[in-house]
């Protein structure tokens, strides 16, 4: 018990000193992020995640099957997450945001993300103790959606038809020629919602789409909520860096989303037996590691074939 609050401690510290530097940083550049800074700031990322795993490994009770649970947990986190980062690009391209302005929309977005993700991970572990059936549920639902990843159409924004544009064009008042990063403005005595607070409605509308994908698919790894927090929120919380990396190396994940289906559908698979057959998370961990491996390669070479032609 004491061995856990002191990591709720030292993972509180991590994050909040992380997430400190990394705002005081970008936040005080002028112009847009550039593709060497987010893939330093990627990296550091990535280390911090890995070192809170060898913490675990080394001190939390249980170390080598708790940091198994959460390397796994980031894995898929993380994997998921690329796929939703190509949503964020739509949705700041269809609203014309500039790039200086971005990362102040995805700062808000993370920040929110964290209480969102928090809430759905309680939620979806609370319902599986009080409802353990709902687990098969969770398992067609994951199925689904790797269904939807691999062989659906790509996501598209329609402003013109999009609900959520439409009742706050209907109730509030809008200033569509705005170009700067507030996301409210006053004028002549009135309050204007911006582009940019539009922008920011539409990214978390999707990030609360994507946790119905990607808490089940977590929690099918592991049920312990420090843990799946854990793993989770290390995730998002360099996703900001990780996204002005994929907006100029977008062509090397091209094939990653089919990688990604496959683990979904793995981890569905997974719960759907778990009542039968209890599949050793080590064996999960290298699934997962393989295909996202293997997904890139191909990415790599049709991109090298492509070039090439």
């Amino acid at each position: 018990m004491h061995n856990h609050i002191l990591f709720w401690v030292i993972f509180s510290a991590l994050i909040i000193g992380m997430f400190y530097i990394d705002l005081y940083v970008t936040e005080r550049r002028k112009g847009k992020i550039g593709i060497k800074s987010s893939l330093k700031w990627s990296g550091i990322w990535i280390s911090a995640a890995l070192f809170f795993n060898l913490l675990i490994l080394l001190f939390l009770e249980n170390g080598q099957q708790k940091a198994i649970e959460y390397l796994a947990g980031y894995l898929v986190e993380k994997s998921l997450s690329v796929d939703n980062l190509f949503v964020f690009l739509m949705i700041f391209s269809v609203m014309g945001i500039k790039d200086e302005n971005q990362p102040h929309v995805l700062k808000w977005g993370i920040i929110s993300a964290i209480i969102m993700r928090i809430i759905f991970i309680l939620a979806g572990i609370t319902l599986i103790k009080l409802f353990h059936p709902i687990i098969y549920f969770f398992g067609v639902l994951l199925i689904y959606a790797a269904y939807k990843m691999a062989f659906g159409e790509d996501a598209q924004i329609d402003l013109k038809n999009n609900k959520i544009v439409k009742f706050i064009s209907k109730f509030f008042n809008i200033k569509t020629d705005y170009k700067g990063k507030n996301f409210f403005i006053k004028q002549s005595g009135k309050i204007f919602f911006t582009p940019i607070f539009l922008t920011f409605i539409l990214i978390e509308s999707a990030d609360v789409i994507f946790n119905i994908d990607s808490i089940p698919a977590v929690i099918a790894i592991t049920t312990d909520s420090f843990i799946v927090i854990t793993s989770n929120i290390f995730a998002i919380l360099g996703l900001r860096a990780l996204y002005f990396a994929l907006a100029g190396i977008v062509d090397l994940f091209k094939y990653l989303k089919y990688g990604v289906a496959i683990i979904l559908t793995y981890v569905g698979f997974k719960m759907l037996i778990t009542d039968y057959y209890e599949i050793p998370t080590l064996i999960s961990l290298g699934f997962i590691i393989f295909c996202l491996i293997i997904s890139i390669i191909i990415s790599l070479l049709f991109r090298k074939k492509h070039v090439s032609a």
